[in-house]
Order: C-alpha cells, then sequence, then structure tokens
C-alpha cells in the first residue's frame, strides 16, 4: 500500500516508524515530515491546510490511505474532504472532531448521555464566566473551548487566580479558541489517559497511558503540549478499563452517531479516576503526543491493516496484541518553552543515545542543516524506551537523554514517578 501521514511532530515519528515495519508497505509519504521522519519516509514538503494540494497528491501518487496526525486538520475537514474525493482517510469527519475542536460541545454530549465528568459552565463574555467562579468558588478550571495545543487549560487554586484566568484567555492569549470559556468543577484524583479505535460501527479498546502535562518537576508550572508518558497506566485495571468502555467510550460512539456523526478514529479519552469511578476531562479525536509513542513501541501487531479497517468500517475483524513490556517517553523542549524559546540550535550525540538497548528517538521541532540535526520547535525531541517495568524503561530513557549533547534543552528528570512509586512500594 502506498501511505500518506499528515504531520510533524513525534507523534507522527511514532505512526510512520510503526506503519514502515509493515510487509503491506509499498510506499511511504509524510506531510510535511521532520527530520527523524526523513529517515523512515518520503518527506513532503506540502501544507496540510491546503485540502486540495493533498487530494492531488493523493491521486498523483496513487495513495491507498492517508492517516491523519493532528487535530487541527481533522477539525477543518480534511476527511471529509478526502472521503468526497474517493480516498480513504482515516481520522473523524469535521462533524465528529468537534469532540476535541469544543470543549463545550463535548460537556453538552456528556450532559445529554449522562456520561460522568465535572460540573461545568459555558460562557461567551467575562462578566458572567467571573460571576460563575464568584459562586462556585476555588479550586476551580477555567479553559479555552477550541483548540489551543494543550495549553489552554488552566488550573486555578485560588479565586484570583480564576478570575484573571478567565481575563487571559478572553484577551486573547489563545486567540479564537478563546472565544468561549468553559469553567469546570475541580476534580480530584489520578489523571490516565485511556485509547480506544472506532470505525463507526463498534470501538475495539487499545491500550492506557499516563502523561505529564506541567512544565516542571514534581507536575508544576504551566501546562505543556506534554512533557513526557508511559504505558500501561498502573491505576487503569482491567476492571476501570472495562469501566471506562461501558460507562464513556460506548456511551460516546452512540452520541456520535445519533448526532449524524459516526465516530472513525482514534477516540482518546483524558480521565480523572476519582473515589467514584472514571469520569472524562477531556476528549482528543487523534493520537496523543507523546502517548503515541509509547504505544507505538509496546504495540506488536502489523497497525497498517488495523488503521485500514478504521477507515473501511471492518475493524471487527482484528484483534491487537501488546507486549507485556512498559514504555516510557522523556520529551526533550527548547529552554524556554512553553514560553518564548531560540530555534536552530544543534543537537548532538543522537547516534549514541539511540545505541541504548531498547530505546528510540523520536524527533518532534526538528530538522537537517548542512548534515546536523537542528531544533526548530518548543518539543523538539522523545526519548522512548522499553523496559520489563516501568523503573527500567526510566532507566533505558534516561540512559539515553544523558548521552544527547545539547545545551538549549531541557527535560523533566521524573517522568513516570507515579507508577516508579508503586513499583518501590
Amino acid at each position: 500500500m502506498n501511505i500518506l501521514v499528515i504531520g510533524s511532530g513525534g507523534r507522527e515519528h511514532a505512526l510512520c516508524w510503526k506503519i514502515a515495519q509493515s510487509p503491506l508497505l509499498k510506499s511511504l509519504y509524510c506531510a510535511p515530515g521532520n527530520g527523524g521522519i526523513a529517515d523512515v519516509a518520503h518527506c513532503v514538503n506540502m501544507d496540510p491546510s491546503d485540502h486540495m494540494a493533498v487530494i492531488a497528491f493523493c491521486s498523483d501518487h496513487d495513495i491507498d490511505l492517508v492517516i491523519v496526525g493532528p487535530e487541527a486538520p481533522l477539525v477543518a475537514g480534511l476527511v471529509d474532504d478526502l472521503t468526497a474525493s474517493g480516498i480513504l482517510a482515516f481520522g473523524p469527519t469535521a462533524g465528529a472532531a468537534q469532540l476535541e475542536g469544543s470543549k463545550g460541545f463535548t460537556k453538552d454530549v456528556c450532559a445529554q448521555y449522562d456520561i460522568p465528568t465535572a460540573a461545568y459552565g459555558r460562557f461567551k463574555d467575562a462578566d458572567s464566566a467571573k460571576n460563575y467562579i464568584k459562586a462556585e468558588g476555588a479550586p476551580i478550571v477555567v479553559k479555552a473551548d477550541g483548540l489551543a495545543a494543550g495549553k489552554g487549560v488552566i488550573l486555578a487554586q485560588t479565586l484570583e487566580e480564576a478570575l484573571a484566568a478567565v481575563d487571559y484567555i478572553f484577551e486573547g492569549a489563545f486567540g479564537a479558541a478563546g472565544a468561549e470559556v468553559v469553567i469546570e468543577e475541580y476534580m480530584t484524583g489520578e489523571e490516565a489517559s485511556f485509547f480506544g479505535l472506532a470505525d463507526g460501527n463498534g470501538v475495539l479498546a487499545m491500550a492506557t497511558a499516563q502523561d505529564h502535562k506541567a512544565v516542571g518537576e514534581g507536575d508544576t508550572g504551566p501546562n505543556t503540549g506534554g512533557m513526557g508518558a508511559y504505558s500501561p497506566a498502573p491505576v487503569m485495571t482491567e476492571a476501570m478499563c472495562q469501566r471506562v468502555m461501558d460507562e464513556i467510550i460506548t456511551p460516546t460512539a452512540k452520541a456520535m452517531a445519533d448526532m449524524g456523526h459516526p465516530y472513525k478514529g482514534v477516540f482518546f479519552a483524558g480521565l480523572m479516576i476519582t473515589d467514584s469511578g472514571p469520569k472524562l476531562i477531556e476528549y482528543n479525536c487523534r493520537f496523543g503526543d507523546p502517548e503515541c509513542q509509547v504505544l507505538m513501541m509496546r504495540m506488536k501487531s502489523d497497525f497498517l491493516p488495523i488503521l485500514k479497517a478504521v477507515a473501511e468500517g471492518t475493524l471487527s475483524k482484528h484483534t491487537i496484541v501488546w507486549s507485556d513490556d512498559a514504555a516510557l517517553c522523556v520529551v526533550m523542549a527548547a529552554n524556554g518553552y512553553p514560553g518564548p524559546y531560540q530555534k536552530n540550535t544543534e543537537i548532538r550525540g543522537l547516534s549514541a543515545a539511540e545505541g541504548t538497548p531498547g530505546t528510540k528517538v523520536f524527533h518532534a521541532g526538528t530538522a537537517y542543516n548542512d548534515g546536523h540535526v537542528h531544533a526548530i520547535g518548543g518539543r523538539v525531541l522523545n526519548v522512548t524506551a522499553r523496559g520489563s517495568t516501568v523503573s527500567e524503561a526510566q532507566k533505558s530513557a534516561y540512559t539515553a537523554v544523558d548521552l544527547i549533547q545539547w545545551p538549549d534543552g531541557f527535560c523533566r528528570r521524573d517522568i513516570g514517578w507515579r507508577a516508579v512509586a508503586r513499583e518501590k512500594s
């Protein structure tokens, strides 16, 4: 098969790396790709927001399946346009992608279908939002409604922080994504991520992970797109996974079908595991980044026919086999991230890092310049390792991190701390 992957991040590198292992693959392209993806796929200098250009490329190169990695092109309707042109695509339509494109939309779906989640309010002006906050008190969660690259969530511990967050969002911190604000009850418990595949007819559970959103060690500082992840998440027992399927994922699939938007693609549920059970924090309509990296490291099955089956609606014929090993990913980011950061800084030592047993370095914000790897983004490298336990995977990942020579970058040194603490207890 000839495959086109859309995207340029670590998630897309992991997908390309996994797809490249399939005996069914003939040619693999990625648009626009990055420095690392170029090792396993033909990188195409093409803007995914130009849907006609993507369609023309697919026609010219006999593309059998397009896999859309990031959320923005999904919300913008790339899958709709590809499908209308007779091109098979993996990912939800724009209507179904509203689950990520609008947090308020998802909260309304939860309310209508009795899906467990935090109490909430939706607001289009600051005064109404502030009045709601004053009535509810703090701590409380303030969110930009739309896509904000994983940074549009503010966990306000005090009333003053919450009120300031409302002004921050409405004053344009997240652009059009902040035209509406969603304010939610502050839930307590342990966060986890649950992944499933849906083909419009049914849902196949995949695996679990736990990510680290905050920029600083000890889960401190502002939220980011993700500073690391590991899989599986120990809090997600078999019984808890079944509850998530029964109480959250299956009702959501029914809701989308009822609304005329049958869901095809990835259900990525961000969860809070509370004393009363799992509650939905939010949905993403694509693989997580860096969660995808740890999932691909653990998956033993050929992923390409499964991705095609999702797009064709024949997923019930497939199962996924997972390694019993754990996988852990450490994100290396440019100094200053998630704020302003310097670009075009050189990175050395990647070959030595990948020489660490069981380790793969997935690229995100990188480019080759005169034969050298340079950092051109905020989150730049995803150092990912497998081990029989999370502790072993963590040790291998940080051994590889320490071989990378990049004085202009940083990482958290505590990725996987919850699971490691469990393993030591």
